[in-house]
């Protein structure tokens, strides 16, 4: 599929930029060979790799949820500005 550069001047359109002629041939030229190179590939018979979604055989690579000592109320809050009721107290913003 040959992109044309009709296709080019609508993308641009649709993402605001304004492309010189010069820059709309260029990228008209750059996304067909694009496209070409994905053909080739798409063209490749793949009907004996398995699928996989990672390269590398992959683990689950999270930690175990472990409870941890952590600051107590008091201690979280005693350089806040302000506080009220055990809380930060903040500015209403409208």
């Amino acid at each position: 599929m040959a992109i044309t550069k009709k296709d080019v001047e609508h993308v641009a359109w649709l993402a605001r930029l304004a492309l010189t002629d010069e820059e709309k041939d260029m990228f008209t030229r750059q996304l067909s060979q694009i496209l070409e190179h994905a053909g080739k590939i798409a063209e490749l018979d793949t009907s004996k790799i398995p699928p996989t979604s990672h390269v590398l055989p992959m683990k689950n690579v999270f930690r175990e949820d472990e409870t941890r000592p952590c600051l107590s109320r008091e201690e979280a809050l005693s350089n806040a500005p302000a506080k009220e009721r055990g809380m930060l107290k903040i500015p209403k913003i409208i």
